[in-house]
């Protein structure tokens, strides 16, 4: 006689489900296995941060990191969030630096009433302020430069004249000297003449 457990059938029946379902899920995660990423390159970019945080990155930076950066930059579009890491890039003193460039940069922001621009006016100002002043301070070293170097070439001319005066005051002072040697040569008293020879001259 065969005897009827419903309740260990039912608990075979769910535990036949639970595998069948757990067989499906690893079917279904083995197809969705992504395949394995290529090897190819990645396309470089420049780093993406806040300002205030690129410029700090930009600090790590050695000077040829520094020169690509601003090539990529160069090649992004003309939208304010671009223009002022290339001017905070193209302004950092590391390297090669281009203020009338960067300057030019931020004032074209300044100058901007889009959104993204006006959001980048305080710092843009900022900027303007310090490459302003820097490129001052460069005109200024470049005059005092300039003045130093005409002052030099002054004292040179200074010191040929000088040079010159010398040469004519040692030559006027050897003349003065023959001319003193003749005056002496003439003033220097003359042999007398006997009296006889004067008297058989009459």
């Amino acid at each position: 006689m065969k005897i009827d457990f419903p309740e260990r059938a039912a608990l075979g029946r769910r535990r036949s489900i639970s595998i069948l379902s757990l067989l499906a899920l690893l079917a279904a995660g083995c197809a969705q296995t992504p395949a394995p990423a290529s090897h190819a390159p990645a396309v470089e970019t420049p780093r993406v941060a806040p300002p205030l945080a690129y410029y700090q990155l930009l600090g790590r930076l050695n000077a040829a990191e520094l020169a690509r950066e601003r090539s990529l930059l160069a090649t992004l579009p003309a939208e304010p969030a671009n223009q002022i890491r290339l001017a905070m890039a193209l302004g950092h003193p590391l390297g090669q630096a281009d203020t009338a460039k960067a300057l030019a940069l931020v004032e074209q922001i300044l100058r901007s009433n889009e959104p993204a621009a006006v959001e980048l006016h305080p710092l843009a100002q900022l900027l303007a302020d310090q490459y302003g002043e820097r490129l001052r301070l460069d005109n200024e070293r470049q005059r005092l430069d300039n003045e130093r170097l005409r002052q030099e070439g002054a004292l040179e001319r200074q010191g040929q004249l000088l040079k010159e005066s010398q040469r004519k005051a040692q030559e006027l002072q050897e003349k003065l000297k023959s001319l003193a040697d003749i005056e002496r040569s003439l003033s220097a008293p003359r042999p007398r003449v006997e009296q006889g020879a004067q008297g058989g001259q009459r």
